[in-house]
């Protein structure tokens, strides 16, 4: 549960960082992110992932908790472990990913201004709706995840005062929101990716049909998710992008 919790969290961060830099930074876009560079990323995410959760076995804070009847990490076995945790696993991924999303925010704003202005379009339709789907995908987390981080920063704070003032229905709910973030995403997918939508239709028709599931789609809907090459750049060194 680590594994998956802190992996999603560390790779939507490097998600937003790689926008940033596709949209806000195109000229060196090609060079940061080649195809050795992006697999050393990759590698780096998951390295970081498994670093960061190994500090819980010897902090000794994966416990019983029966209010929710599960092995979990434990808040109050140490107040400094808890705030570092919720620092780094939360805090600071948050602030990345809010600065790299507002970033691209203004630049679309900024480019859209100017498509009014001069009435040269800038950017393309496809990149905005892969950078709407990843926004929303990290809203969702924040606000799903933020509650549960939110009662861990105030219990470590001050834990024997604030932690018997919280009650089980909140912590409780705290945790279902979080693991509720969990199927959320391919709903997102569903309602904003064209591709995605296509391949659920493909399944829902297999299940009826189970012969379509060996029909070859590869000149089908899923074209439309292969990477496509840097944009081209402009002089302030942005992305082109048509809308």
């Amino acid at each position: 549960m680590g594994l998956s919790v802190i992996g999603s969290v560390f790779n939507i961060t490097a998600i937003a960082i790689n926008r940033y830099c596709y949209i806000c930074h195109s000229l060196r876009y090609d060079k940061v992110y080649n195809q050795k560079s992006t697999f050393c990323y990759l590698c780096l995410t998951w390295v970081l992932t498994v670093i960061a959760i190994v500090p819980n076995f010897f902090v000794g804070s994966l416990q019983y908790d029966p209010r929710i009847f599960s092995c979990t990490f434990a808040q109050t076995v140490s107040s400094s472990y808890t705030i570092t945790v919720v620092v780094v696993h939360f805090i600071v991924p948050l602030a990345v990913v809010t600065f790299c999303y507002f970033r691209i925010w203004v630049l679309v704003i900024q480019v859209k201004h100017r498509v009014r202005q001069d009435s040269k379009q800038k950017l393309t339709s496809i990149d905005l709706r892969n950078f709407l789907t990843m926004f929303v995908v990290f809203v969702l987390f924040a606000v799903c995840w933020g509650p549960l981080n939110f009662i861990g920063l105030a219990v470590a704070i001050n834990p024997f005062q604030v932690a018997p003032k919280i009650p089980k229905w909140l912590f409780v709910l705290s945790y279902f929101m979080a693991y509720f973030n969990s199927c959320l995403n391919a709903v997102i997918y569903g309602l904003l990716n064209q591709n995605f939508r296509k391949e659920y239709k493909r399944i829902l028709l297999a299940l009826w049909t189970p012969r379509l599931l060996f029909v070859d789609t590869s000149k089908g809907g899923t074209d439309g998710v292969r990477s496509k090459p840097s944009p081209v750049v402009t002089n302030n060194n942005q992305a082109d992008v048509y809308v």
